[in-house]
């Protein structure tokens, strides 16, 4: 069996991705954090599912603190997704996204460097990185993120991909939107389905004829799966979802879904929000053999049960001893 470090294990895309790893017969390391850039009872909710596996090990902690060559012992794939998410907030707390996403990884990358068994890293970069530059977005084009969230992946982007020297392959993979079972909080389709289903009004930055290559979960964790085999070293690639939609059309899905009229409110654009964003997959579908195959459909199934509080998922007594030991 080989073994794997997943960073960010607790999150929204990482335990997606821990629990297919563990699937396919991989030996999972995961590390976590826990930070409160959301309700840590939800990634403490996901880490207590994980440990019930016995291939998942769970370490709680900063990735600039902890003893990574430790962590890294046997470790032949990292799959670095850890880091601080987010446009808006990074306006306000530059000082906390240069801790999460360029200390982080740059500790991360010099410890993976000095491994004698890492031959991998797999970094989860952004489609922020992109800016509003003309869609579809090419790898080949020039970056210009307009966020500070958007700089600090790239910066860390870079320190990733400078590390590739023959004997370390390192690969980024910039993700477009990422929706599904148990998305963030923060991100709009959630936002969106839940107050479509409790009846609220919606509020929406912009007119909402901004649009987004929404990609589902399992077509991100595909892709960043092929990454860690396929024969591609020191390059991004892009992973969308195929299909450009409106935040409009999104809200005009959540109606039929749900039933019920969304009555929305205007609000003024965002700073540091992108006006549209579409994948260029030619470099995934070649280098990857990635093709998504989640057609962009919203679902609300996980979101209704959660409005309709049944779906809470306490990590329990079992789940914080388990944290408690990995600390």
């Amino acid at each position: 069996m080989s073994t794997c470090l997943v960073t960010g294990a607790a999150g929204f895309i990482g335990s997606h991705l821990s629990a297919r790893l563990l699937d396919d017969g991989w030996n999972v390391i995961g590390v976590d954090g826990f930070t409160d850039t959301y309700d840590p009872a939800e990634k403490l909710a996901r880490a207590a599912a994980l440990a019930r596996h016995r291939r998942f090990r769970l370490v709680a902690g900063d990735l600039v603190e902890v003893p990574l060559d430790q962590l890294l012992r046997g470790v032949e794939v990292v799959f670095h997704l850890a880091g601080r998410p987010g446009v808006r907030p990074s306006f306000r707390q530059g000082r906390l996204y240069h801790h999460d996403n360029v200390e982080a990884s740059a500790r991360l990358v010099a410890a993976a460097q000095g491994s004698p068994s890492v031959r991998r890293i797999v970094y989860a970069s952004s489609s922020s990185l992109y800016g509003n530059a003309p869609v579809p977005f090419l790898e080949t084009a020039p970056v210009a993120p307009i966020s500070p969230y958007g700089r600090t992946k790239l910066a860390a982007e870079r320190t990733v991909l400078a590390a590739n020297t023959g004997r370390l392959e390192t690969v980024a993979l910039r993700y477009f939107t990422v929706y599904g079972p148990d998305q963030r909080p923060d991100l709009a389709l959630r936002r969106f389905a839940e107050a479509a289903l409790r009846g609220a009004h919606l509020h929406v930055l912009g007119d909402g004829t901004q649009s987004r290559d929404f990609t589902h979960v399992d077509d991100i964790v595909e892709a960043t799966v092929l990454a860690a085999g396929a024969p591609v070293a020191g390059m991004a690639v892009n992973v969308g979802g195929g299909s450009r939609v409106s935040l409009l059309e999104a809200i005009r899905l959540l109606e039929h879904l749900t039933g019920r009229t969304v009555h929305v409110r205007h609000e003024p654009v965002a700073r540091g929000d992108v006006r549209h964003t579409e994948a260029d997959l030619t470099r995934a579908r070649e280098l990857l053999g990635f093709r998504p195959r989640v057609a962009f459909a919203e679902e609300v199934a996980w979101v209704r049960s959660r409005v309709r509080g049944t779906s809470a998922r306490p990590a329990g007594a079992a789940g914080r001893e388990h944290l408690r030991r990995a600390a």
